[in-house]
């Protein structure tokens, strides 16, 4: 029999074993117990926070999200393909400029005036209209790709103003390879044709496609006869015209047009039409949008110091379009700037010389006195449709087609697709000029129309 110390030393030394088992087993208990955490699901885990802070938040996250990326989605096409080579309006657009099509004009259009203050007598819903009908007529083109000649917006002006004018002679200075005797042929079906062109058009049968017109009168290849040079009283004679004024004369020999309208009031001519009627600067020949580019007139005159408002708005232009020209560009020596850098170039830029300022203007003043009209046509179509990236618009008027909306769908699927090409290469380059004259002595110059056509 054991004695009560005994007893109670065994019963202490039992209750310590126990606690040593228990302490023991808990660590054991932990361990399988952080195992099972460790691989425990990510659904679960999931489940459990949100079992612990509420469902709210992580909903409120989780749409945030799904808002972010679906604006992404419908905003993609604002932001892909920032290139030298992209759509420049989307280029614009994404480095601030929130309305790029609304500064057509941002640099001046220069507008010949005209001693009486006429204006033409169609509208922008005639123009609309026959843009309209002369589509299908382009998509008919013999010669499909017609580079360094007229695209398709001197195409449609000149036939425009051909079918407006409705003369009964045509006379075209610069034949290239007959697109521009197809456009007037188009306007005017049974009308007879002169044309004036160093090289015969069917020359270039041999290297693709031309045109020649079997009722044209050809002064081309050896027989070859300048504008100026030509006995235009017996040619008048030949096609029995007796009124100047139903006869068209188109220009497109990139000649100093100065001269040729000189030649033109000599001659007798009262409606003449120059399609290479380069801006300011640019070009290779002396033109009417040059020579009406002065300070006197609206939307005329520049400034070659580098630090204008002029001179900061064409170096911000020269990042968004190829051929956008800067103060450095347009500036010569002495800061002359009429012409090109001060010079009055003609002949494919083959003669160049230096003008004053003043004799500038004087240029100006002749041709004032004797225009009756002027008009500019302005680019068919905007660049966000054209999708060119070569000419500012700064300097050309407001486009006759703005979007999609003014023409019906398919008739401007078609326009697109058929020219897209060519809006590449040839828009806004240059302008065509229209004129008339009358029945008057050399001496003592009458009325005289000039429409510019703006080329796109």
């Amino acid at each position: 029999m054991m004695s009560p110390k005994m007893l109670e030393r065994a019963l202490s030394l039992s209750a310590r074993r126990g606690a040593q088992v228990t302490d023991e087993g808990d660590d054991d208990n932990d361990g399988d117990e952080s195992k099972t955490k460790k691989h425990m699901s990510l659904a679960l885990r999931a489940t459990n926070y949100l079992t612990r802070v509420g469902y709210l938040w992580p909903c409120l996250v989780l749409c945030l999200i799904l808002l972010l990326v679906s604006s992404l989605i419908i905003h993609s096409r604002n932001f892909v393909c920032i290139s030298s080579a992209s759509d420049p309006v989307t280029r614009m657009r994404f480095f601030g400029y929130e309305e790029p099509e609304t500064d057509f004009g941002s640099l001046g259009v220069p507008w010949c005036r005209s001693k009486h203050g006429k204006t033409v007598e169609w509208t922008s819903k005639d123009l609309l209209s026959a843009l309209e009908e002369f589509v299908p007529i382009y998509e008919t083109r013999p010669i499909k790709n017609n580079m360094y000649g007229m695209g398709f917006d001197h195409s449609f002006g000149l036939w425009f103003i051909a079918r407006w004018l409705k003369p009964d002679l045509m006379i075209e200075s610069g034949a290239f390879k007959g697109h521009s005797t197809w456009v007037l042929r188009q306007a005017m079906p049974d009308k007879p044709i002169v044309s004036l062109s160093p090289r015969h058009p069917e020359k270039y049968l041999k290297k693709g496609p031309a045109y020649v017109d079997e009722n044209c009168t050809y002064f081309a290849g050896k027989d070859f006869v300048d504008f100026g040079s030509l006995d235009w009283g017996r040619v008048m004679k030949k096609h029995g015209i007796k009124d100047m004024s139903r006869v068209l004369i188109f220009f497109d020999d990139h000649q100093n047009e100065l001269k040729r309208l000189k030649q033109a009031l000599k001659a007798g001519f009262r409606h003449l039409v120059f399609e290479d009627n380069y801006d300011t600067g640019t070009g290779d020949h002396y033109s009417f949008r040059q020579i009406c580019d002065q300070f006197y007139i609206r939307g005329g005159g520049h400034s070659c110091f580098k630090d204008s408002d002029e001179a900061r708005m064409r170096a911000r232009r020269k990042k968004f379009w190829d051929k956008a020209v800067d103060i450095n560009e347009l500036c010569g020596p002495g800061e002359a700037w009429w012409g090109v850098r001060g010079q009055m170039r003609d002949d494919f830029n083959h003669s160049n010389k230096a003008i004053t300022y003043t004799d500038h203007f004087q240029n100006s003043r002749f041709v004032e006195s004797v225009l009756d009209v002027y008009w500019e046509l302005p680019p068919v179509a905007g660049p966000s449709l054209t999708h060119q990236t070569r000419y500012d618009p700064a300097r050309a008027l407001t486009p006759i087609v703005e979007d999609g909306r003014l023409m019906n769908r398919d008739t401007f699927l078609l326009y697109h697709m058929s020219t897209a090409l060519q809006f590449v290469t040839r828009w806004i380059s240059d302008w065509l000029a229209y004129c008339l004259k009358g029945l008057v002595p050399v001496s003592v110059p009458s009325t005289f129309d000039s429409y510019g056509f703006n080329k796109t």
